[in-house]
């Protein structure tokens, strides 16, 4: 059962079963910043009984795309508890997180993993093959060439080549 919060709705003792879930989701490599990105939006909750095995969380971030603001859905913080993956968790998560995309918001952004790539353009996300940019204080600045390639859009009418400003800064990754 998948069950959809917005993070003020869900208690403590949840937000830390999730954090840790995540944290073992990615082998300990999910940073205090990465956690936090995954915060003040909707958040999917993948439960097998009194057990949640998986999260994904749609955060509404600003994307400037040929002369227009647009109102993205981020997807942040996708993860399936170890014991549980391929069994449909994960695609049960983005089908609920695209429906909250196409429902609500202009067009969905998230940055991937390459072990992760394969699963997301199977599901119709594209890669953004343009210039991609993020408004910092000291104004605006290409993002690294290595971001090229894992960065996924979905949905909206975009020019996969043209460039893609994000136009709010974040701490860690601005993707």
């Amino acid at each position: 059962m998948i069950r959809s919060a917005h993070t003020s709705q869900l208690d403590n003792a949840t937000l830390r079963a999730t954090r840790t879930m995540l944290e073992d989701a990615f082998d300990g490599e999910l940073r205090a910043q990465d956690w936090d990105n995954c915060l003040g939006g909707i958040h999917l909750l993948a439960w097998e009984g009194d057990e949640l095995v998986g999260h994904a969380s749609v955060i509404q971030r600003r994307l400037v795309h040929a002369g227009k603001s647009l109102r993205a859905g981020y997807v942040e913080g996708v993860g399936v508890r170890a014991d549980q993956r391929r069994k449909g968790v994960a695609s049960a998560l983005m089908g609920d997180a695209e429906e909250i995309i196409r429902r609500g918001y202009d067009c969905g952004a998230l940055g991937s993993s390459d072990d992760g790539l394969p699963f997301y353009t199977g599901r119709g996300w594209q890669p953004w093959r343009g210039t991609l940019q993020i408004l910092t204080p000291d104004g605006i600045e290409d993002t690294t060439d290595e971001e090229r390639g894992w960065i996924l859009v979905f949905g909206g009418e975009l020019d996969l080549d043209g460039t893609l400003l994000c136009a709010d800064f974040r701490d860690g990754d601005v993707w």
